[in-house]
């Protein structure tokens, strides 16, 4: 399991070297987006709106927004100073509380975490604390750049990070449109809903629940795919410089033709009168 950070869990004069892991994977189909008329994958490319070209990764800066078209520059350098700070510190669970008492709205992202070079002890005096206490532990820690608010509980026999928001970043429930405000039920049609729950309740066993569309999706392009219902992206034509040149030279030329002025012929009279003027001067 690929190792994501590594870094020490602390909680009172005792330390734990840890190592952590993503917990979840997602297993969405990606699906690409094609030219129908040549079934080539399409680029999405950075491009500047003022300098109408593309921008290369190393000309590209970060920047805070502060107002519409007003920026804070921010260069590499100070961000990574920033993550130094904090990454460099020890993960210090702060407080001890019931998993019960969170929401689950603040939870965001599970990682597993598993004991570093001499951590094997210490790991398992902090699990079996927290198993016989029925307590989670809240801490700070940072990854992948950003000061994540965390709790630390038992998962079966692991060690598990849940990173949760912070307050300000969970969104009032008064701005949620359309709410009904609070009023007696029917107590006919709530006793009915009550029943209809009872009949409905088990034990909650996640082998059972199952991603249909994905399944669906994945027969699908099975079925396509043996079927010979395939596309095959065209090659990019490389120019032929010798076709191209000769193409250049033979459209230059036929516009030089096309614009080439034609000289002005000079009257038959006038030629006439020419050699017969040079006869009279020799006759004289």
């Amino acid at each position: 399991m690929h190792t994501m950070w590594k870094g020490t869990i602390s909680f009172g004069l005792v330390n734990i070297p840890v190592k952590l892991h993503a917990a979840t994977e997602d297993k969405d189909i990606k699906l690409r987006q094609l030219h129908k008329e040549c079934q080539s994958p399409i680029k999405y490319e950075k491009v500047c709106p003022v300098c109408d070209r593309e921008v290369k990764q190393e000309e590209i800066v970060k920047a805070y927004e502060y107002a519409k078209n007003k920026f804070v520059m921010l260069d590499e350098e100070e961000l990574e100073n920033l993550r130094k700070e904090q990454t460099d510190k020890a993960v210090e669970i702060v407080d001890f509380v019931k998993l019960e008492e969170i929401d689950p709205i603040y939870f965001e992202k599970s990682y597993y975490l598993s004991p570093n070079e001499g951590g094997g002890k210490a790991y398992t005096l902090l699990r079996t604390a927290l198993k016989d206490t029925g307590k989670i532990g809240v801490a700070k820690m940072m990854i992948r750049s950003k000061e994540q608010l965390a709790v630390i509980r038992v998962y079966e026999n692991t060690l598990v990070v849940e990173t949760i928001h912070y307050p300000d970043e969970v969104r009032s429930v008064a701005d949620v449109p359309n709410v009904p405000a609070e009023s007696e039920a029917v107590e006919k049609e709530l006793a009915t809903a009550k029943m209809l729950i009872d009949q409905l309740t088990t034990e909650f066993d996640p082998e059972k629940y199952k991603d249909d569309y994905r399944t669906a999706l994945i027969e699908l392009i099975e079925e396509k795919k043996n079927n010979n219902q395939t596309a095959t992206a065209k090659d990019k034509q490389v120019p032929n410089n010798v076709t191209s040149l000769m193409d250049a030279l033979e459209a230059s030329l036929d516009r030089a033709k096309k614009t080439k002025p034609t000289s002005p012929k000079k009257p038959a009279g006038r030629k006439k009168t020419t050699t017969t003027t040079k006869k009279t001067r020799k006759q004289a």
